[in-house]
């Protein structure tokens, strides 16, 4: 596992450790300056998020050729950092890396203070952390005929659990018992720790998690995997079979991390951050970082990811009217 550096502060500057030389291999930002890249992000320093911006952390400090300053502002659901990100000069020095709850939040709660479409410019879509289904051993079920089996036999006798209410995890949860067109108790928890140790446990039957979160849980058998959520088996995983090609061939959801900025910026900016970007997660040792960590780096163009939050966020919107989640 990639050596995450612990910030020991709310704020830790990284990467800017280039040589001349190593700069001058990787020109992408030729009017980089001693100005500090400024990257937002709306989670908690040791998250999945936080921990692969830090693995990349030295590579963006080569590809911008300035130094990258890590900000965490959780809250809210990630409302909270986000809101500091669009209020944020639109010049290229002010970034932010969010994921799937992103474009989830306007849908679970009433009010939003900015517009998750309208109020970011979108850089990329970076790449995927692969999700996976596990139960407790003692659970009878080695796949998803089994499982669905049982949750039929048994309608709302079983518990699954979350890292939260309107999280993604939450919502593939749903969207797994919606395709499966079964039921099951959803028990709510703050944060992935508590309810990887309470599946442990058996507190609770089963749940959605990042397969990085749960690995060696799998190996020591603490844990089973019932299938991966994505289209595609995970190379750090390759055994896992994907629900999908277990019958439930709509059933797709992964993890996504994506880089942003604020709304306004143009677009020489927004090709010259693009460009830092896709050069440092697609560099040999952090793409060797995420691999370690079980992540897929695919970076999209902006319009790529423009069109991606938006469709994004429709399928979300439509899975949590249906499943009736709305947050304060």
């Amino acid at each position: 596992m990639h050596k995450i550096l612990p910030p020991m502060t709310r704020r830790a500057v990284l990467g800017f450790g280039a040589s001349a030389a190593a700069l001058a291999a990787c020109p992408v930002l030729a009017q980089g300056s001693d100005k500090p890249i400024r990257f937002i992000l709306p989670i908690s320093a040791g998250s999945g998020v936080d921990a692969i911006v830090r693995a990349a952390s030295v590579a963006l400090g080569k590809a911008f050729g300035q130094p990258v300053v890590i900000e965490n502002l959780p809250g809210a659901g990630g409302i909270t950092g986000t809101s500091a990100l669009v209020k944020a000069a639109p010049d290229g020095l002010t970034l932010g890396m969010v994921s799937n709850n992103h474009v989830i939040n306007p849908a679970v709660y009433k009010k939003m203070p900015f517009d998750a479409i309208a109020d970011v410019t979108p850089i990329s879509v970076v790449g995927a952390t692969p999700l996976v289904l596990v139960v407790n051993p003692k659970l009878p079920a080695k796949n998803v005929r089994e499982l669905v089996a049982l949750l039929r036999a048994k309608p709302e006798g079983y518990n699954y659990a979350s890292s939260g209410n309107g999280t993604i995890i939450h919502l593939a949860g749903e969207m797994f018992m919606d395709e499966a067109g079964v039921k099951a108790r959803h028990i709510p928890y703050k944060g992935t720790g508590p309810m990887v140790t309470d599946m442990i446990a058996g507190q609770v039957e089963m749940g959605v998690v990042a397969l990085p979160a749960v690995q060696p849980h799998l190996k020591s058998g603490a844990l089973r995997a019932i299938g991966l959520c994505g289209p595609t088996r995970s190379p750090a995983a390759p055994e896992i079979p994907t629900i999908a090609e277990q019958g439930l061939p709509n059933y797709v959801v992964e993890g996504w991390f994506a880089v942003i900025g604020p709304p306004k910026m143009q677009a020489a900016d927004i090709q010259r951050v693009h460009d830092a970007v896709a050069a440092a997660f697609t560099s040999a040792e952090v793409r060797d970082a995420m691999d370690k960590q079980g992540n897929v780096i695919k970076p999209t163009s902006p319009e790529q990811a423009a069109s991606y939050f938006r469709s994004e966020a429709a399928r979300y919107a439509a899975l949590v009217k249906k499943a009736n989640v709305v947050l304060e």
